[in-house]
């Protein structure tokens, strides 16, 4: 049976763990499908990627890590993406999973200049199609839960590019009819950005920000979880 594959590419800190999950269970909960149409594969770990052909879709997960460390592990999730892309398999990367899968493609990862972005953030589509399955229909500009100091610098060349920031110039892009990249997190809600925003306070300090004021500016999130829910009703 072809189920949705969810790649898990590391795992959050212990304490949010403890009282709110992981990556691998936000992801599940914002796809809104059965728990038998979805298998993780935790590759850090040791699990083997799964055939390109028994998958019916893709979600690449967020990620402690950074993706030009150029861990073996990133590494093969990095030589096997094109395989799903060019099977035409639905495939979705998040933040960690985003910058992997430009990277794959063609693109260029590296440290943000800016430092880190993080806490909820104004966001922008800049390219409209009512043809793509994700971001058709939604507002021009809407909040979402960001956290990350690495971006992609370049995009792939036959990548558009479907959002962007102030800060981030590429926050969402999109390859052919069903490959996406999303830097922000849709996977998040309001508690669970707190949690991050608290436990990643010293690189806060590090980047000039103000750990109150991010806390104070976060506020639910609730269109970016709509392109999660419409990427498991595009590969249920």
């Amino acid at each position: 049976m072809k189920k949705i594959v969810i790649i898990k590419t590391g795992d959050t800190f212990p304490a949010i763990a403890e009282q709110l999950g992981d990556f691998e269970d936000w992801i599940f909960q914002g796809l809104s499908v059965g728990k038998e149409n979805v298998r993780v594969v935790d590759v850090p770990n040791g699990d083997a990627l799964p055939a390109v052909e028994i998958c019916k879709g893709v979600v690449i997960a967020g990620s402690h890590a950074m993706v030009t460390g150029n861990f073996s592990w990133s590494v093969a999730i990095e030589q096997w993406v094109p395989d799903v892309i060019h099977s035409n398999i639905p495939i979705l990367g998040i933040c960690y999973g985003h910058q992997l899968l430009a990277k794959a493609m063609g693109g260029v990862v590296e440290y943000h200049a800016g430092g880190i972005e993080i806490g909820t953030a104004e966001i922008e589509i800049v390219q409209e199609d009512t043809s793509d399955m994700l971001f058709k229909g939604l507002p021009k500009t809407f909040t979402a839960h960001v956290c990350h100091s690495q971006t992609v610098a370049k995009l792939p060349d036959n990548a558009i590019c479907i959002a962007k920031n102030s800060f981030e110039p590429n926050h969402a892009f999109r390859i052919g009819p069903s490959a996406w990249g999303v830097q922000f997190h849709p996977e998040y809600d309001a508690r669970i950005m707190a949690a991050y925003a608290e436990n990643m306070e010293a690189e806060i300090k590090e980047s000039g920000l103000i750990l109150f004021e991010i806390l104070n500016k976060i506020e639910p999130a609730p269109i970016p979880l709509k392109i999660l829910e419409r990427f498991g009703k595009l590969v249920e």
